[in-house]
């Protein structure tokens, strides 16, 4: 698993650390007004099992105005078990911005209140302490995934495995489906390199189909993996496995 599981990694969390222009392990910077329903997870006081804490963080998107999804485990209690209900540390959101610490307008920064953890998968909503009603949410795909479909991983995490420590600006890469399970996909990197693909931070992070003629939509979540970058298969959970159990959740009385 990636991400909120890290707690060495968080002591790593230092301000002047150098980034590059790869990152998704071996992935492209995004452009200002690029994938706005991506979303940075920032989790703080983390508590660990011998009373001490640290700090970490996820990727996400936006899939309605007070809704993110993310991977199951980036909510946790101290024996690292996910948990629904209210978040048990502080964990804050930005979406809307490609540079989640950068100046200037735009964006957003939401604290997220709750969670609800999918049964039997390893996916996530998060639950925002207010809408965000000026960005189009990421729309889901109902239908099951296809060998050789290429996606598009956005995120937020580390450049290196052996290095693990989240940026501030936001990633991408494109992956390609190498297998398909009952609630996961195999993926492999694709572009701009064959080690494309997620690392520490990037749990959580969408896989997009996009496509010509229609606005892009949601397949999996990124789940956990080897050591990046690397050219073997990342694990992803899949949202059409899920698709009903997200819309009713989304759909209930707030």
């Amino acid at each position: 698993m990636r991400g909120a599981g890290l707690a060495a990694a968080a002591a790593l969390l230092v301000a002047g650390t150098a980034t590059s222009a790869y990152a998704v392990a071996d992935g492209i910077t995004a452009q200002p007004g690029q994938y706005g329903y991506a979303a940075r997870l920032t989790m703080t006081d983390i508590p660990n099992p011998d009373g001490s804490h640290h700090d970490s963080a996820c990727s996400a998107a936006l899939i309605a105005p007070s809704w993110l999804i993310t991977a199951g485990h980036c909510f946790h209690d101290v024996d690292h078990q996910p948990v629904s209900g209210p978040v048990l540390y502080p964990t804050a959101a930005t979406i809307g911005r490609v540079d989640a610490d950068g100046p200037g307008p735009g964006g957003h920064d939401v604290a997220v209140v709750a969670a609800v953890q999918s049964p039997g998968h390893d996916i996530a909503l998060a639950h925002l302490a207010e809408p965000v009603d000026d960005i189009t949410p990421l729309a889901l795909d109902p239908a099951a995934p296809h060998l050789g479909d290429v996606l598009r991983i956005l995120g937020w995490g580390a450049l290196r495995g052996d290095h693990p420590v989240p940026l501030s600006r936001l990633q991408s890469g494109q992956v390609q489906i190498s297998g398909i399970a009952d609630s996961t996909v195999a993926v492999r990197g694709r572009a701009p390199r064959w080690t494309t693909g997620a690392c520490p931070f990037d749990s959580g992070a969408p896989y997009v189909r996009e496509s010509d003629t229609g606005g892009p939509v949601l397949v999996a979540v990124e789940s956990g993996g080897p050591s990046c970058p690397h050219p073997f298969d990342e694990t992803a959970s899949r949202i059409d496995v899920v698709h009903s159990w997200i819309q009713s959740t989304i759909a209930a009385p707030e």
